[in-house]
């Protein structure tokens, strides 16, 4: 999309110095409107001195370190201001306040459904920032979308565009978070190679700010950095998916202590049978395997019981 901001390149006056004029004008008009006493013709100097103060004091203009002014005349673009300090510019310029500056959204977690159509809770944090304000305010229908912050004395309105912003960012990044969940399921045991909600959290979260630059470019935002903050099941599938985690983690110990007790009883035979210990037939060799087996494996302590006879 073409960038249409520019910087305002029009009459620019340092604000103290333009205050200094200000106040210039205004004593003038008040020295014509003395001298009007007894001769009304110094009163029109006057009366347009004073007018012509009241129409500059609109022009002038403080901005901090990261905040901009968009500059409006009569509905034509004219620039945006980024100069730090006090200025004054054309009085008749409209003038509508944007920050620059980084800043966090934290939605609630919403329920999703992964890759493998189970419903699972996620959540994310995010960090953004206005990048150009020709989009931010004439791209989007952030003005009209501003919520009514004060109502001023003769019944105009100020809105927050701030807010406006914020809640464009939050309905683009819950669709976003919604089509990247979507593309993965939350785990995957079976397979190592697929990337899962849970497992691949920094390449989940990658593509998670491509998908967010992508949908909030048109309003001139930019995603610093987003991460997924919370992931669970969803309370109606969490209690049978964690009796599967359960399961899967018992499985697990048991084959590695199958895997360390089979080992143990080969070493046990090998070394009777190397160091002469005792000459054991298949059978015997097999109640022995049997027994070291149980012992082995066995949750509760065994209870050994000592054959005083033959082997």
């Amino acid at each position: 999309m073409e960038n249409k901001e520019f910087t305002y390149k029009g009459l620019t006056l340092n604000g103290f110095l333009a205050l200094f004029l200000e106040l210039v004008i205004f004593v003038a008009a008040i020295f014509f409107f003395v001298k009007a006493d007894g001769n009304s013709w110094y009163a029109v100097p006057g009366g347009l001195l004073l007018l012509l103060f009241a129409i500059c004091m609109n022009g002038f203009i403080k901005l901090e370190p990261n905040e901009a002014k968009v500059l409006v005349f009569f509905g034509k673009y004219s620039g945006t201001f980024f100069k730090t300090g006090f200025y004054w510019v054309n009085p008749l310029l409209s003038k509508k306040s944007v920050s620059l500056r980084a800043r966090n959204l934290n939605p609630e977690p919403i329920k999703v459904n992964d890759k493998a159509g189970n419903p699972v809770l996620i959540g994310m944090v995010l960090v953004w920032k206005l990048e150009d304000t020709y989009k931010a305010l004439f791209e989007i229908d952030s003005q009209s979308l501003a919520p009514v912050i004060t109502t001023t004395a003769r019944g105009g309105v100020v809105r927050s565009l701030s807010q406006a912003f914020e809640n464009f960012v939050r309905v683009q990044s819950d669709a976003a978070l919604r089509q990247v969940a979507g593309c993965y399921a939350y785990d995957n045991p079976d397979s190592e190679d697929e990337l899962t909600l849970r497992s691949n959290a920094e390449e989940i979260n990658e593509r998670l700010v491509r998908t967010l630059n992508d949908r909030l470019s048109m309003a001139g935002i930019h995603v610093i950095e987003a991460r997924i903050n919370y992931l669970a099941y969803a309370p109606e599938i969490a209690a049978v998916m964690l009796r599967r985690q359960q399961a899967d983690a018992i499985i697990a110990a048991r084959e590695k202590i199958v895997d360390g007790a089979v080992s143990m009883v080969k070493m046990a035979l090998d070394k009777l049978k190397d160091q002469g210990v005792v000459d054991l037939d298949e059978e015997k060799k097999a109640a022995m395997v049997s027994n070291l087996l149980v012992v082995l494996c066995g949750d509760e302590p065994a209870q050994p019981i000592v054959n005083s006879g033959s082997v």
